[in-house]
């Protein structure tokens, strides 16, 4: 599997799109919006802080649905705010929307981003008045980062959630992980520590690159889906996997998928813990860290904490955003995020039968057990 040229969310506005199953990430990034926000505030409030060029900010793996615009409204309105709270004059913003060359890049900036802009401006003047003419400049830029993407010293500020647990490529050295898709507790050791190294390797890459292309004082924000507990296979970050995996495996059961074909695949991801996260940026040393936490977001989207207003994005009747059970809610949402592997691996004919059981597992389950996932969330500055 070329995880690059295949990796990407379901595109488009459709019943399987991501844009339309991805309130779960919408919740995450409204959960970390104090993180950010002393982030910006920070940004600009550090003495040798100047912006006369502009202030270029960067969302990393921004994927082709509405959270990419709502996670930039967001980071553009604190700064506003902080503009006018220290008195500094408003910047011109530049805004880039990196993810890989196969991401939806299309439904971005034909459907979603005039009508944004429309709404952001409608918001600023209602709050600001003569703001209304906000400059505000957006760019896509596909390509991996785990490499360069920008110009050296040209980013104040670094957002990226949900994206960096995937590796750039399947692990080497994964024989004998046979009947899972994905670390498991029955992996054998090697299979784990083969899932580590990669990540290690990737993350320190991404580090660098980061560090190139930030500003001295510049800071990033950096949204991991991750894990509290030292062991890499704990229920807490494979689970989910590893019920795709028994729906795969029933599948071969019946004939429907080649076994030799289920053991030669696996999902390249790795949920690291805090403790990870925080050794390889102590490693690689061009960063501080301002903020390491780790929060909880249930499997169930729809609980009774959660807020469905878009905010200033709720700009198109077209979001299928339906109302069902658990199981169906979470089943479309890692849909979303699965379907475009297991087809470029199994192929089409699959897809629907798999998510067909796949549904029923997590229904099951989500009526018998609380499961969460794992949120580590670090905000950093660069400091060389």
């Amino acid at each position: 599997m070329e995880v690059m040229q295949v990796l990407h969310m379901n595109g488009g506005m459709g019943e399987t799109s991501y844009a339309n199953n991805s309130l779960l990430q919408k919740k995450v990034i409204m959960m970390t919006r104090p993180i950010t926000e002393a982030a910006v505030t920070a940004l600009f409030s550090a003495t040798n802080t100047t912006f006369q060029a502009g202030l270029a900010i960067a969302d990393l793996g921004c994927s082709s649905g509405p959270n990419t615009l709502f996670a930039m409204s967001e980071i553009i309105t604190i700064m506003i705010d902080v503009c006018k709270a220290t008195n500094h004059e408003m910047p011109e913003f530049r805004v880039f929307l990196n993810d890989l060359p196969g991401n939806d890049f299309n439904t971005i900036f034909g459907s979603l981003l005039p009508r944004f802009k429309e709404k952001l401006s409608e918001q600023m003047k209602s709050k600001y008045g003569a703001l209304a003419t906000l400059p505000c400049f957006f760019n896509g830029v596909p390509g991996s980062f785990y490499g360069r993407l920008f110009a050296r010293e040209s980013l104040h500020l670094i957002h990226s959630s949900y994206s960096l647990m995937w590796l750039s490529q399947v692990p080497r050295g994964l024989e004998g992980n046979k009947g899972n898709i994905y670390m498991a507790r029955s992996s054998p050791p090697k299979v784990l520590r083969a899932y580590y190294e990669q990540f290690q390797r990737d993350f320190s890459t991404f580090l660098e690159c980061r560090g190139q292309e930030l500003v001295v004082g510049g800071r990033m924000v950096l949204t991991l889906l991750g894990r509290r507990s030292d062991d890499p296979s704990s229920k807490e970050c494979c689970y989910i996997w590893e019920l795709l995996a028994i729906a795969l495996n029933e599948m071969v059961s019946e004939g429907l998928i080649e076994e030799e074909k289920l053991d030669s695949f696996n999902i390249p991801q790795y949920t690291p813990s805090p403790k990870e996260v925080r050794l390889e940026v102590q490693k690689q040393g061009l960063f501080s860290i301002d903020c390491l936490e780790v929060s909880e977001v249930n499997w169930n989207v729809f609980d009774a904490d959660f807020d469905l207003n878009w905010s200033i994005l709720d700009t198109n009747s077209n979001f299928d955003i339906v109302l069902k059970d658990g199981g169906y809610n979470l089943a479309r949402c890692m849909r979303t995020m699965a379907e475009p592997l297991l087809i470029d691996h199994f192929g089409k004919e699959i897809i629907d039968g798999v998510f067909k059981r796949y549904e029923a597992l997590l229904a099951d389950r989500m009526s018998k057990e609380e499961n969460a996932f794992v949120n580590v969330v670090i905000s950093l500055k660069k400091i060389t």
